[in-house]
């Protein structure tokens, strides 16, 4: 107990005798340093007094899918900032292959007492994976906003960047460019995003007088090696200009036409999805479909903060104009 209390004290800088005092439930400390002690304990991993556990942690659970891919990393730096200036604390929760699952960092977040959670990409947007944890969410009437697509039925706040929007922009440049065998490397079949992607560019194609074969779509794991392993059977269908879901996707499209010594953007053209750091830095500069990083990110805290206040907050996804980034992966259709 005595090492308790001196570890929360030295984290919030103030004496032990005011971390007993909270902790005891007496008088003769402010809100803001009772709160502050309350938090500190919960971050530090100390289990808060019997009669205290019934009170919200002023904790917001963040939980990615990964952190490899730059776009998430932006993603939770915007909604700490928002978070912070708003007094509350972020609790990171990342996934990793053979580690802790979204549904067990569900259930340690409920144990932590947290007021809200935010996912940015998860097992919503997956249509064959178990949402049972959501649910679980929803009957504790647990505070929580979705980033990014998910599948009907789930009850909760949505902020969303356009995927039909992001695919017709990019389908319309390389189109632009000349571009008649136009491919797709996308996540996997039953990604909500990617869905919405797929329904729009085949639109955007027929609206441009050109056909989407179902051979020139492919479904890849999120990664550069996934977007590697597509794209390589795209440009061996002939494929001249390739639309990625997400940067690394598309990295690892440009390293597969140099593989088969096709220069981008000559031989191909890529664009990419995200425009996630350093894509100014690639060799070609990638062109991509940049998501209103900022402005999703604190949509995403405000509809947080209108749950947590009892107010009436907007169960329809909020949709949010991407952007296109022309850089230099992308160029004049070529015949080869």
């Amino acid at each position: 107990m005595t090492r308790r209390l001196a570890h929360v004290a030295q984290k919030v800088g103030v004496s032990e005798a005011t971390v007993s005092r909270v902790l005891n439930g007496k008088p003769g400390v402010s809100a803001q340093t009772r709160e502050a002690v309350l938090t500190a304990l919960d971050v530090m991993g100390y289990e808060r007094p019997t009669q205290l556990r019934g009170e919200r942690a002023r904790l917001v659970g963040l939980v990615l899918p990964e952190l490899q891919n730059p776009i998430f990393p932006a993603f939770a730096e915007v909604v700490s900032g928002a978070l912070a200036q708003q007094g509350f604390t972020p609790v990171l929760c990342t996934q990793t292959a053979g580690g802790v699952s979204e549904a067990d960092y569900v259930e340690l977040l409920l144990q932590q007492q947290v007021s809200g959670v935010i996912f940015f990409g998860g097992h919503y947007a997956m249509a064959g994976l178990s949402h049972a944890h959501y649910e679980r969410l929803e009957q504790r009437g647990l505070p929580t906003v979705l980033m990014n697509a998910a599948v009907p039925g789930l009850g909760f706040p949505q902020v969303s960047c356009d995927d039909a929007a992001a695919a017709e922009q990019a389908v319309a440049l390389l189109v632009s460019l000349g571009h008649e065998r136009v491919g797709l490397v996308l996540g996997p079949p039953d990604h909500m995003p990617s869905r919405r992607k797929l329904a729009a560019a085949e639109r955007a194609l027929v609206k441009a007088g050109l056909e989407l074969p179902e051979d020139r779509v492919e479904h890849a794991l999120f990664s550069l090696e996934g977007g590697q392993a597509a794209a390589m059977r795209l440009l061996n269908r002939g494929v001249t200009g390739i639309v990625c879901a997400s940067d690394p996707i598309a990295l690892g499209a440009i390293r597969a036409a140099r593989r088969q010594g096709l220069d981008v953007p000559r031989a191909v053209s890529i664009v990419g999805y995200d425009d996630s750091s350093f894509m100014t830095c690639t060799d070609p500069p990638l062109t991509t479909v940049r998501q209103p990083i900022e402005a999703m990110g604190r949509a995403a805290v405000e509809l947080l903060m209108g749950e947590l206040a009892g107010t009436q907050v907007t169960h329809d996804e909020l949709l949010f104009e991407p952007e296109l980034v022309v850089r230099g992966s992308t160029g004049p259709a070529s015949v080869r």
